[in-house]
Order: structure tokens, then sequence, then C-alpha cells
């Protein structure tokens, strides 16, 4: 089956739209069966947002890289601008510092 996604920003977000609407979920539902704010899930418009954008995939039972090929490597990988960054679920629990980066942070002060 051949997509036709758009390659424009604003005209692939309504295909996106168009696509959740036409299985019956709306972007602000999918939103908050993930637990996030719908701005966060639609910043996927504007910006890479690895989470969301493999949230929207799953919800149209694509993968990533079919939607945003331009943001994904060909082996399912996120492309990153900054590689060494994780991702953070948008969970409750993530809400309180796991205290990753503030290790990090005071590692890398004391060495300075």
């Amino acid at each position: 089956m051949k997509l036709d996604i758009p390659t424009n920003p604003t005209a692939r977000w309504e295909w996106i739209k168009y696509q959740v609407r036409s299985r019956g979920l709306t972007l602000a539902e999918l939103s908050r069966r993930l637990g996030v704010e719908l701005g966060t899930l639609a910043s996927v418009k504007r910006s890479p947002y690895p989470r969301m954008e493999r949230a929207i995939a799953d919800a149209l039972d694509l993968k990533p890289a079919v939607i945003w090929p331009e943001r994904w490597n060909l082996d399912g990988t996120p492309c990153r601008h900054r590689p060494n960054r994780a991702e953070k679920s948008a969970s409750i629990s993530s809400m309180h510092d796991s205290g990753s980066n503030v290790r990090a942070h005071r590692q890398m002060a004391a060495e300075a």
C-alpha cells in the first residue's frame, strides 16, 4: 500500500490529524492516554520528539520513519542532533528528577 504522506510540515500535520480521526481517535484522547498535554503531543509538528512520534506512528499502525523519514534512520533509530541525550518518558515518576542528569552535572563540575 502506497501512502501519500505530505513532506510539507503543515500539510503532513493535517494528514496526521485526519488519519488519527479516521481511526476513531482524537489527538486530545491520544495525549490523555500518554499522560501528556496536547501541546506536548503537537510539538512534533515543529521539532523532533521521538517518543511522541512513536506514539503517533503506533496509533496509525506505521513506523515513525514512514511519517518522518528526515527524522529517523533506516535502522529505526531517531536521528539525533544531540546523540547522548536520553529520552525520558512523560510519566509522573519522570517528572521527579531521576538524578542521572544531576549526577552528570556534578561530576562535570567536580572535574572542572
